[in-house]
């Protein structure tokens, strides 16, 4: 009796030991309310449909043992102030076992305080800034290649590929743009050789931008660069559109991809080019079409080709080191900064905070679809001019 007695008081003394069993936490937050929640939404979408696939295959594979998953999930309403807290949360209340990335790139930064104060992993996805640069490594990687200083030595070679001599760029006021404009503006002096003969500015707020594009119509340049966002790009190709303006190169930054431009532009919308990251159509990245046909079947509506495909990135990258190495904290650090991942992208590592491996990319709308034009090694089809304006 005293045997079985103090048997049971070691077994109760020893530490819970994690079985098939024991689901694992994992923990995020994403703009569902307020203005951020439109661009969010691929990106939840993604996470929503790795849920799915997760509860399909009874779990994730953790170091070898299938564990159920229960997700913890915020809306961060749009304010980026308020993630750090949110993480906080989940990292010391919640006691989430694994954390994803909120979506955008004030919100990445916003919680990199919290993942270094707990040593607590994370694989960032919608954020694109060269300030990546200066995160301290070991806690947050991204998985992005679309940074502006690549992109803007990119564009460059492209529109010399395409043979343009003059250009006409408007830009946005907002962060992105104007980091993307200050790589391009000495890429276009150094490398490029172009004329540019309109270069025009525009608030956020703006609502007709009439005056500049009848400057763009009349100096007539090859190339159109609109480094703009979602609702400015739908308003810049509207009214493009309307004065019937055409150039044979011409580049939406930000838009395009998401589903909602096909609905609006139709067959308009072909020989536009604009960023991107992936493509279903690349025959050498076997994970792309299946994820495309998944993502379509649960939300009847393509993936866009940026942030969606970025987000289901991050997740491979994390699940397969959970796979390997399991749910220890520094063991997933120092696996996920030295391995290399399998994705939808192709192969991803990083060095320091910065995904080296993925080409900078841009893409092009022809018959209804988008596809890789530059660079050459990863092409999917040849670039066009862009087609005139029809009224459709």
């Amino acid at each position: 009796m005293k045997r079985l007695l103090l048997a049971a008081i070691f077994a109760a003394a020893l530490p819970h030991l994690a079985s098939a069993e024991d689901p694992i936490k994992i923990g995020y937050a994403i703009s569902k309310t307020g203005p951020f929640a439109p661009a969010a939404q691929t990106q939840l979408n993604a996470y929503q449909l790795w849920a799915d696939k997760v509860a399909a295959d009874g779990g994730i594979d953790v170091g070898g043992v299938k564990r159920p998953v229960q997700f913890v999930v915020y809306d961060d309403q749009s304010d980026f102030g308020k993630a750090p807290a949110i993480y906080e949360k989940l990292i010391t209340s919640d006691k989430v076992d694994l954390l994803l990335a909120p979506w955008g790139t004030p919100f990445h930064f916003s919680i990199v305080g919290i993942l270094e104060k707990y040593h607590f992993p994370v694989v960032g996805n919608s954020a694109a800034s060269t300030t990546i640069r200066d995160v301290k490594p070991g806690n947050i990687w991204f998985t992005t290649s679309a940074i502006p200083d690549h992109l803007a030595s990119e564009l460059v070679k492209m529109m010399k590929s395409a043979g343009v001599k003059t250009v006409a760029i408007n830009t946005l006021q907002l962060p992105f743009s104007q980091e993307f404009k200050k790589y391009l503006m000495p890429a276009i002096e150094k490398d490029g050789g172009f004329k540019v003969v309109v270069n025009e500015e525009y608030a956020p707020d703006t609502k007709d931008m009439t005056a500049t594009l009848t400057k763009i119509k009349q100096a007539a340049p090859d190339a159109i660069l609109s480094l703009s966002y979602p609702p400015d790009s739908v308003l810049f190709m509207k009214q493009e559109r309307e004065l019937g303006i055409n150039a044979p190169f011409q580049l939406v930054l930000i838009g395009p991809t998401d589903h909602f431009f096909s609905k609006i532009f139709g067959s308009n919308l072909d020989g536009t080019i604009t960023m991107g990251h992936w493509s279903p159509a690349q025959a050498k990245w076997p994970k792309a079409k299946p994820f495309y046909d998944a993502y379509f079947k649960k939300f009847n509506e393509p993936p866009d080709y940026l942030d969606s495909a970025l987000a289901w990135m991050s997740i491979e990258v994390l699940e397969q080191a959970v796979k390997k190495v399991g749910l220890d904290k520094d063991k997933l650090r120092q696996e996920i900064a030295s391995d290399t991942f399998d994705t939808i992208n192709g192969p991803v590592k990083f060095n320091g905070v910065e995904n080296v491996t993925t080409p900078t990319m841009y893409l092009q709308f022809q018959k209804g679809e988008a596809q890789i034009i530059w660079p050459a090694s990863e092409e999917t089809a040849k670039m066009i001019k862009k087609p005139a304006w029809s009224q459709n």
